[in-house]
């Protein structure tokens, strides 16, 4: 893993209640996809080290899918927060239990404004004579 994705990993701001977007790599035989799980974060683990994990929940159809993704994962392409909700809980468990309408009934949004980080460009010496 580059230094540059654990940079960025480490800035990004994930918090349980925000609306997040994940790209995962796919390897099919020889070749590789991007799969995007779209979810609520309901729990993050282990804070900023290197074990750190964190929980993403989507309903598919009527059944609440859950998955749980490595931080610093190389098979994580691009992690994007869609939207943020102020929540009183470190841990969002009590969600499985609740209607979607209910659920939006308890997050206050906020409001974000998505921000991109940018790649450090690479510096072009001047040729020496």
């Amino acid at each position: 893993m580059t230094t540059y994705i654990i940079e960025e990993r480490k800035n990004i701001d994930l918090q349980p209640g925000s609306i997040v977007k994940v790209w995962q790599k796919i390897k099919e035989g020889d070749k590789t996809r991007l799969q995007i799980f779209e979810g609520l974060i309901i729990a993050k683990k282990h804070g900023m080290e290197p074990g750190a994990t964190f929980t993403v929940r989507k309903m598919v159809g009527d059944i609440g899918v859950e998955r749980i993704f490595p931080l610093y994962s190389p098979n994580i392409e691009k992690i994007e927060v869609v939207s943020r909700s102020k929540v009183r809980r470190a841990k969002l468990y009590y969600i499985r239990e609740k209607t979607a309408k209910a659920i939006r009934k308890r997050m206050k949004q906020i409001k974000v404004v998505a921000k991109t980080p940018e790649k450090p460009e690479k510096k072009e010496e001047a040729p020496t004579l």
